[in-house]
């Protein structure tokens, strides 16, 4: 089986800082793509941003120039720094994945479980 696992949520203060982490374990050969996905309230989830295998990257536009994705492919593990934050970057983060698992040799997408941002004073 594969698990993604989130970390580094909480609360801050507009204009602040905060660093994500999803570390991916488990039955894993390959990660390819490997993303960052928020859902605010009452809102439909949207893509933030997404590292490929390819070393490319993908941002929303309303993130542009504030936050950065990163990965480190050895700890199958994917980064979101997030800085000068604003109160409509608040919403649930969820870490996504493009995975081949080594259980079923199937590639298939992955989620964690999420983790909240809250940027308010």
């Amino acid at each position: 089986q594969v698990q993604l696992v989130e970390s580094g949520g909480g609360l801050v203060q507009p204009g602040g800082s905060l660093r994500l982490s999803c570390a991916a374990s488990g039955s894993i050969v390959t990660a390819y793509g490997m993303g960052w996905y928020r859902q605010a309230p009452g809102k439909q989830r949207e893509l933030v941003a997404v590292f490929t295998s390819g070393g490319s990257t993908n941002y929303a536009n309303s993130v542009k120039g504030r936050f950065t994705i990163s990965r480190d492919n050895a700890k199958n593990t994917v980064y979101l720094q997030m800085n000068s934050l604003k109160p409509e970057d608040t919403a649930v983060y969820y870490c996504n994945a493009d995975i081949l698992s080594s259980k079923n040799w199937v590639r298939n997408g992955y989620w964690g479980q999420g983790t909240q941002v809250t940027v308010s004073s």
